[in-house]
């Protein structure tokens, strides 16, 4: 019972903070771009933070910052698990570098969020235009990499249940083949407190692990996306090894081959 008087608080704190935040964001947006606009979104993004610990008794214990590339000017694209929400908004938090996300065009007719989200220096794509939404992550991705902000994408797609792996797709280690720019491996234990859909939270540590840098120089798409496939799930079954039953990766890796066409 506790947790759900908590989690309805929460989410009544989410709703309410959403609509002031976006409002002011796209009031600011008229004023000022760019880095100044994305750290003000950043804030009410920390509060989310700040209140699942506070709310919820969700906790986030991070390991690897030592791995993120050094340097105003240093590109990077981040492979990060997805299992909730949750990392949607940590993510953020935590790097010295503005990010844009990649996601699907829908997200901008969200009341609030997605407005909120329309006036931000993201790449929103209309997947069902394949072959011209990955052109234009790289497009664009050129753009913000060059400007030293790093792209993140989750390369499963969508939320995964605790415990299963998504189909690897391999537009992020394709954007960083066109751009040069290393991919960094990302794994998040979300799920554990906050599930996939789930309406009630649980209290508990999110891990969050980031992995050393993998270049992509002279590398293929499908390859470079398999190493990255093993070494999250590799390390999601060291950060919760109750979730997920004992399988070969690498061949589980190589039957789950990530899918080439040319979405993202």
């Amino acid at each position: 019972m506790l947790n759900v008087i908590r989690s309805v608080v929460h989410g009544l704190w989410m709703g309410a903070s959403l609509a002031v935040w976006a409002t002011l964001v796209i009031v600011a947006s008229f004023f000022t771009r760019g880095a100044p606009l994305y750290w003000l979104a950043v804030w009410w993004l920390r509060g989310c933070v700040n209140s699942a610990r506070w709310i919820l008794g969700m906790r986030v214990r991070v390991t690897g910052m030592e791995h993120l590339p050094p340097g105003d000017g240093s590109p990077a694209v981040l492979l990060v698990k997805h299992q909730s929400t949750f990392e949607t908004f940590l993510m953020p938090t935590l790097m010295p570098h503005p990010l844009a996300y990649v996601f699907k065009r829908e997200l901008l007719q969200v009341p609030f969020f997605g407005w909120a989200m329309r006036r931000l220096d993201m790449v929103h794509i209309d997947r069902s235009q394949r072959a011209q939404a990955f052109n234009k992550v790289v497009e664009q991705g050129q753009r913000l990499l060059a400007q030293g902000i790093w792209v993140i994408m989750f390369p499963e797609g969508t939320r995964i249940p605790r415990g299963e792996v998504g189909n690897y797709k391999t537009g992020g280690t394709r954007l960083a083949i066109a751009t040069g720019a290393p991919v960094i491996p990302i794994a998040v234990t979300s799920a554990k407190c906050w599930p996939r859909k789930a309406l009630i939270k649980r209290p508990g540590i999110v891990d969050v692990s980031i992995g050393q840098p993998i270049p992509s120089e002279g590398r293929e798409a499908d390859e470079l996306m398999r190493e990255v496939q093993v070494w999250i799930e590799s390390e999601m079954r060291r950060l919760d090894p109750e979730a997920y039953p004992a399988v070969d990766l690498s061949a589980q890796a190589q039957a789950d081959e990530p899918v080439s066409a040319t979405r993202p």
